[in-house]
């Protein structure tokens, strides 16, 4: 399985592109799942949704739909992924009409960049996730270390693979039997991918070990929503 959409839908400047120029948004959620079978939730990292409004989203949406969610700021850059029980509890309640209607995926863990390496915080934390799957997106360069990927390894956790120009990508490394990947910034015009370089995604996500989530996060100038469709066409024709 291949799931492969952009990191949010509610974007303004997404009118005209993928959106009616004009009126309300309260359709755009469906709109972007006739396009897409997965989107990544980041308004969670900035603030907890109401379960009214999560329920909603999964009666927008159509059977099979997969919401990857971004864990909130608070456990990964406040707590910094200590003292995570009663943050994941509230988490956790607020996803539940996600899961009672079987569209919650994996659950995306950025940490700070300034977040240096603690293999001890990391186990900790890893224990208390909810049921599902994990993906861990490091920036701070300490992490990327067999020990910590052996770490995730042990707890069926993923190293998400982050690609930011102009650095190249972090390291694709198979912690488990699926894999996380995000597109942040691309190498072509005002950060969008050129063809070539989909191209060349497209033949590693072919040989990538199980499922793949794939997300853009190049949302300017509609950029994330034809850089995803590109990437399904090229999986789909080559």
């Amino acid at each position: 399985m291949v799931r492969i959409g952009c990191s949010g839908w509610s974007y303004e400047h997404w009118r005209g592109r993928l959106y009616p120029a004009r009126g309300t948004t309260g359709r755009w959620l469906e709109l972007y799942a006739k396009l897409f079978d997965t989107v990544e939730v980041n308004a969670t990292f900035y603030r907890l949704p109401q379960a009214k409004a999560v329920a909603r989203w999964a009666e927008a949406t159509p059977p099979g739909f997969c919401f990857a969610v971004k864990a909130s700021r608070y456990l990964t850059h406040v707590k910094r992924l200590s003292e995570l029980e009663a943050g994941v509890r509230r988490f956790e309640e607020r996803l539940e009409p996600l899961r009672a209607a079987g569209k919650l995926g994996p659950f995306l863990w950025q940490l700070p960049q300034t977040f240096q390496r603690d293999d001890d915080r990391l186990a900790r934390a890893l224990e208390l996730l909810p049921p599902g799957r994990h993906a861990f997106e490091f920036r701070h360069p300490s992490w990327f270390a067999d020990d910590v990927y052996t770490l995730l390894g042990d707890q069926g956790a993923a190293l998400v693979v982050a690609d930011r120009a102009p650095r190249p990508p972090t390291p694709w490394v198979d912690t488990t039997d699926w894999t996380y990947l995000r597109f942040h910034r691309g190498r072509a015009r005002e950060g969008a991918y050129g063809r070539e370089a989909l191209r060349r995604w497209a033949r590693r996500i072919e040989d990538a070990r199980g499922d793949v989530y794939a997300y853009f996060n190049n949302d300017w100038e509609g950029f994330a929503v034809e850089n995803a469709r590109t990437l399904i066409r090229l999986l789909s024709h080559g």
